[in-house]
């Protein structure tokens, strides 16, 4: 895996890997911070993971999304306290079981991002399940 990442002006950077391109802006004018890069792979990863688990296990769901959010320490360098991430989906309820093991099949085993964080940053979740619509 190899990401090329130039500077374009003030804090300003495009990051490609292949052709896929980003923007990484410290001001967050242009592009998103470094670090949010760094909560949004934490729930891509674990999305990614839960989604294939609950296809493995068919489970039917739908509207998913990961929120993450942590808070800084104060002294530099400025690193992640507890990270929380909020799995919200459209399920049936009786799902729950089998949501929480893909979820914490996904934080404990499979996904890479979520291991290197831990490391420093202890991580906690939060299930939402939504009601699927009749």
């Amino acid at each position: 895996m190899k990401t090329s990442t130039n500077w374009k002006h003030q804090e300003v950077f495009d990051s490609k890997q292949d052709e896929h391109k980003i923007t990484i802006d410290g001001n967050r004018l242009e592009g998103m911070s470094p670090k949010a890069l760094l909560l949004s792979a934490l729930g891509g990863c674990s999305g990614i993971d839960v989604v294939g688990i609950l296809e493995k296990k068919r489970v039917k769901f739908s509207d998913f999304s990961v929120d993450v959010e942590t808070e800084q320490t104060e002294g530099h360098p400025k690193v992640f306290k507890d990270i929380h991430v909020t799995y919200i989906l459209r399920t049936d309820p009786a799902n729950e079981t089998k949501v929480r093991s893909a979820i914490e099949l996904s934080l404990d085993k499979y996904c890479g991002v979520s291991a290197m964080l831990k490391k420093h940053s202890p991580i906690h979740y939060h299930l939402s399940i939504l009601p699927d619509a009749v």
